[in-house]
């Protein structure tokens, strides 16, 4: 039996085991696909040893600290420095990343002419993926961190006027997802409008607080389940399931 997998931790809430199971299922493939949730990326070769998995997922908090453990990178992760999909045989480990077509073909579907300017939330391997994604599409970026850093802009930092001006926000942060639905990232909202889109990759609840505080004041609004549909989709194309 074939068998791929997730890694990260905690994995309290799995879209990729019941995505895949439910499709190994449907479709008759004899495989498995299980929840890896390891406290340290450093358990990550003993993992791929004991499992012998051929393809695995790679989520919060490993995108970034997965890399040195790999044997060949996509430009894509060279660029951007975060891989969420790697492809292994005969122990050789590719690393790939799916988020940046999952983001973009999804993103793109509410994307108008106005929303020319975006605000990126979080730092982390999703933020690094999202940006390469606003690179390609020619839309300038800020981006927010909860620490001062050279470059980046902190919660305490932005203004009604900043968000007022950057009609495209994306939140890359984990903030509101489940089980902690009531958290949100700290910007000023009442500066959203009608005019804005609202982009959260967490999936989990499907309108988290971020997005019911644009939702209310008229702005466009989506959430991460479309994009982790496109990325799954293309794990499974690189893993030839």
């Amino acid at each position: 039996m074939r068998k791929f997998g997730l890694i990260g931790f905690p994995l309290t809430h799995s879209f990729s085991k019941k995505y895949f199971t439910e499709l190994f299922q449907r479709e008759g493939i004899d495989a498995v696909y299980e929840n890896f949730p390891i406290t340290d990326i450093h358990d990550f070769p003993q993992l791929i040893k004991n499992e012998e998995p051929e393809g695995i997922n790679v989520t919060i908090p490993y995108k970034e600290s997965v890399i040195g453990f790999l044997d060949e990178l996509t430009d894509a992760v060279q660029q951007i420095g975060a891989c969420n999909c790697i492809a292994i045989q005969d122990g050789y480990l590719k690393g790939y990343n799916t988020d940046i077509i999952g983001f973009k073909v999804s993103l793109r579907k509410n994307l108008t002419k106005e929303h020319n300017k975006a605000m990126v939330l979080g730092t982390g391997g999703a933020s690094k993926a999202v940006c390469y994604v606003l690179r390609q599409l020619g839309i300038p970026y800020i981006i927010v961190s909860r620490t001062a850093k050279s470059g980046l802009y902190t919660y305490d930092s932005l203004t009604d006027v900043i968000v007022t001006e950057h009609k495209l926000i994306v939140n890359t942060t984990p903030l509101g997802m489940y089980p902690n639905m009531d958290d949100c990232p700290n910007i000023p909202y009442d500066a959203v409008g009608s005019g804005h889109y609202l982009y959260d990759l967490v999936y989990n609840p499907e309108k988290t607080k971020f997005l019911q505080h644009g939702e209310q004041r008229g702005a466009v609004i989506a959430n991460g389940y479309d994009m982790l549909l496109i990325q799954a989709n293309e794990s499974r194309k690189i893993w030839g399931i």
